[in-house]
């Protein structure tokens, strides 16, 4: 990430490494046969963690990446680019 926040970064790294140990957590409860629901509600917090790393780094872009392209007058491209990632993920 050319203009990433550090502060940002080390956040997304501490909340990867987060889900890194959940997501284990969640392959060890199919492992010993856990409740079905138990493991989907798991799965789906997983998900959301996922998604708050997506919404962290997305705003980021958006205020490193993009802002100073948009200073350097070559904005359009990123825009469109960030466009496509938020219709990709509303698939």
């Amino acid at each position: 990430m050319l203009h990433q926040n550090p502060k940002v970064k080390k956040d997304v790294l501490k909340r990867l490494s987060f889900i890194i140990g959940h997501l284990k957590g969640v392959s060890n409860m199919v492992e010993e046969d856990k409740y079905c629901i138990d493991v989907v509600k798991q799965i789906q917090a997983v998900q959301s963690a996922l998604n708050k790393v997506t919404e962290i780094v997305l705003e980021d872009h958006l205020k490193t990446c993009v802002s100073h392209a948009i200073k350097k007058g070559e904005g359009h491209k990123l825009i469109k680019e960030v466009m496509e990632t938020i219709k990709q993920t509303n698939k």
